[in-house]
């Protein structure tokens, strides 16, 4: 299969709260050093993998002379962690997350990709200057404001293509066998949409059965976005909420969105370094008691695997697809001076059913695996068997009705044939432990030309 990498914020899966740290005048020592005390008191283990902590606090003080200075120097104390999600952010990704939160930027609104080493339009999204223009799937640019796009990354497109309201960007596109042809497209503020109506290969799907794709938790609008379109979409009798490749987002929107379908028991336990454990539960009132089925996969991650293991544990849903990608640690974001920022795993959560699934996973109730042939083809099983699973709930089954049937017609030893359904065993091993990483040395970084998107 071709490999595609799509515009926007690559953000690993993540959940997330959010502290700010004034601004006052600082060093790149005093920037340091904010870093280092909030990790001391925040990070989610105690033991900060094995170390003594103090050996960091002033290790850098005499080689930090500037601010990219003060940046490697804290990369390379969080390396020594070993949390992939404790991770520091430059002035320019910090203000991306900042709107990728928000939900809206400032551009033409086009998705692209590299495909075949050449600079392809993934999609155009609905009503933004790139629909409006004309702009489709699979057009190549080969110019953005005169430079060849041959060998340029998608991040380097996005820096040309994105830029103030107003402005204009000028792009030559090739489209088919048509002769190429100069856009010229004005930018604007682009509003990020979390919710699709649309299933990826356009697959027929009865009438009586509503599709919701959720591509993201981290829009402070996606929660929003799911009860209208629940709403939209509420005279069908039931639902498929697709979070297939969804990596996560706010930790307030996975508990709003369970609100929206379960109405007891928990949602979501968080634990800290103390041990403090913090359930949230259910709202009595829901926005509907209809059939739900959820699709997942490996890309599905964090916030994702809380409404999944919410809605799994309490037996509300369905779960289709394929285990999931299993991050069950919770991150809080600080500002810190000068604009950068830092993530630090502040917590983990539980299921439910109090089940740690940190790289582990969520087993779905029906494995469906979706093959290479079958996405080249267009042909979508996963979502086709949600669709008769979720038909079968339409006409009265329940979730165990459905779990036991599954169970039943299943061998005792299953084995993995791709494009069968096989149903996984939910119980995982613990999980190994670290051992501590190795300190990194400290090396003044070479200056670096191009923003961030």
């Amino acid at each position: 299969m071709r490999k595609c990498r799509l515009l926007g914020a690559v953000l690993l899966p993540i959940s997330l709260f959010i502290t700010v740290q004034q601004g006052f005048a600082y060093t790149p020592q005093s920037l340091y050093d904010e870093v280092w005390k909030l990790i001391n008191t925040r990070f989610v283990n105690e033991d900060k993998n094995g170390q003594d902590w103090r050996i960091w606090r002033h290790r850098f003080d005499s080689v930090m002379k500037d601010d990219q200075d003060a940046g490697v120097a804290i990369e390379t104390m969080l390396a020594s962690l070993n949390d992939r999600y404790t991770r520091f952010l430059d002035k320019d990704e910090f203000a991306e997350e900042g709107r990728s939160i928000k939900a809206t930027l400032y551009g033409i609104g086009i998705q692209i990709g590299v495909r075949d080493d050449k600079l392809v339009v993934i999609a155009p999204i609905d009503d933004t200057p790139a629909d409006r223009a004309g702009l489709k799937a699979n057009d190549e640019i080969q110019e953005i404001d005169g430079k060849n796009t041959k060998g340029m990354s998608v991040k380097e497109a996005a820096d040309l293509i994105r830029g103030q309201k107003g402005t204009k960007v000028h792009l030559l596109i090739k489209r088919s066998e048509k002769p190429v042809r100069y856009y010229d497209i004005a930018r604007d503020e682009i509003k990020l949409k979390s919710v699709s109506l649309t299933n990826p290969f356009s697959n027929p799907i009865p009438n009586n059965v509503g599709y919701i794709k959720l591509s993201t938790f981290l829009s402070s609008n996606a929660a929003q976005e799911v009860q209208n379109a629940l709403k939209e979409e509420g005279n069908k009798a039931g639902y498929i909420l697709d979070l297939r490749s969804n990596p996560g987002g706010l930790l307030a929107n996975a508990i709003r969105i369970a609100d929206f379908f379960q109405e007891e028991g928990g949602i979501v336990s968080t634990v800290d370094r103390d041990g403090y454990k913090e359930v949230r539960y259910a709202n009595p009132s829901v926005l509907t008691h209809k059939p739900l089925v959820l699709l997942i996969n490996g890309g599905s991650a964090s916030a994702s695997e809380i409404l999944s293991g919410a809605l799994k544990d309490n037996k509300r849903a369905i779960l289709i697809g394929e285990r999931s990608f299993g991050k069950g640690l919770v991150q809080e974001i600080n500002q810190l001076p000068g604009g950068s920022g830092v993530n630090i795993t502040t917590q983990r959560y539980l299921t439910p059913n109090d089940t740690d699934i940190n790289k582990k996973g969520i087993e779905p109730d029906i494995t469906v695996e979706l093959t290479d042939t079958e996405i080249k083809n267009r042909k979508d099983a996963q979502l086709g068997k949600a669709v008769s699973v979720l038909q079968e709930m339409i006409k009265g089954k329940t979730v165990k009705d459905v779990i036991s049937e599954y169970i039943a017609v299943q061998p005792s030893q299953p084995s993995p044939v791709t494009g069968k359904d096989k149903l996984k065993d939910s119980s995982a091993k613990a999980i190994p432990s670290v051992a501590p990483a190795q300190p990194k040395g400290f090396e003044k970084p070479k200056k670096t030309t191009g923003g961030k998107k």
